[in-house]
């Protein structure tokens, strides 16, 4: 069965008018996307920012009568915004497709460092005998796929190498799907405390630790002000850099002495900040570690 799209380009401030009259009209599905590729890089917390010239997507199931569903959405446009012109509302036929199976083959299994594989729970592992993290993509959640996530598990692979994760404690701030806090457990954390403000992110957490067959005693998931005071000897932070700024006596008063610390999510041009930031509470930082325009930063709080 071929299926009706319809799109516009559409300013930030007037697509949600223009999601809901495409659901009104009966969209099976509705999708924004950025029309010239301009990432939105540090909102601000708890918004939902869109891009300046935002592409609003309706698909639809019923291919009648689209002339006649054109005309009332130009009139209930105008009944909003009088002033303002409705932006132009182009469709198309869509063959019928096997959407989920074409999603499903953009993911596949994902090797970070010498054990660890991100594998889809549509996929075999890879390699059975490495240590194998089952993680679907999901509600905008790190799935291992952004360099600042790749790199903070690089950085988790290359210590459980070292033997330094094993029986280790971990805390990872700003968790989202659980990906670095399930991480270390697999490669030989014996408990990990996650922590994120997004109630969603917490269920992704719990859900990813059971597809795992993580424990429930081995990892642990609070809200920031539920935490728990202590120190830990492994700490990561994968958020962006003007929270970790704000966040900078907390987070990096969370590493025991010894302890270690990656922090991520951080422009290049922002290294500096956040470095600095965290050597003024006390722990040595070392040199960034850049990849596609992010950086991971890494440091230890010395026991003298």
């Amino acid at each position: 069965m071929p299926w009706l799209q319809l799109s516009a380009h559409v300013a930030p401030e007037q697509a949600e008018l223009l999601e809901d009259l495409l659901v009104d009209e009966g969209a099976t599905a509705i999708a924004l996307q950025d029309a010239h590729d301009d990432p939105v890089f540090e909102p601000e917390r708890g918004t939902t920012p869109l891009w300046q010239d935002t592409v609003l997507t309706g698909l639809y199931d019923d291919l009648e009568d689209i002339e006649a569903m054109l005309e009332r959405l130009q009139a209930a446009w105008a009944a909003h915004y009088p002033e303002d012109p409705c932006p132009t509302i182009d469709y198309e036929l869509l063959a019928d497709r096997d959407w989920e199976r074409e999603w499903m083959e953009d993911f596949k299994p994902l090797q970070m460092g010498k054990r660890l594989w991100i594998v889809p729970s549509w996929h075999a592992p890879p390699a059975q005998d490495a240590v194998n993290l089952i993680l679907d993509p999901g509600l905008a959640f790190g799935t291992g796929t952004h360099p600042t996530t790749a790199l903070c598990l690089e950085w988790l692979d290359g210590l459980a190498v070292q033997g330094e994760l094993t029986q280790a404690r971990v805390l990872d701030v700003g968790c989202g799907s659980g990906i670095l806090a399930i991480a270390a457990l697999k490669l030989g954390a014996i408990h990990a405390d996650a922590t994120d403000i997004d109630p969603q992110a917490l269920q992704a957490s719990r859900d990813n630790a059971q597809r795992n067959a993580i424990e429930e005693s081995q990892l642990a998931l609070y809200y920031p002000e539920q935490l728990p005071a202590g120190d830990y000897p492994l700490v990561t932070a994968n958020i962006l850099a003007g929270p970790l700024v704000e966040l900078a006596a907390m987070i990096a008063g969370h590493v025991a002495a010894g302890g270690r610390i990656a922090l991520s999510g951080i422009l290049a041009n922002q290294a500096e900040e956040v470095r600095d930031a965290y050597q003024a509470q006390g722990l040595r930082m070392d040199e960034p570690t850049l990849r596609e325009g992010w950086v991971r930063l890494t440091g230890y709080r010395p026991t003298d």
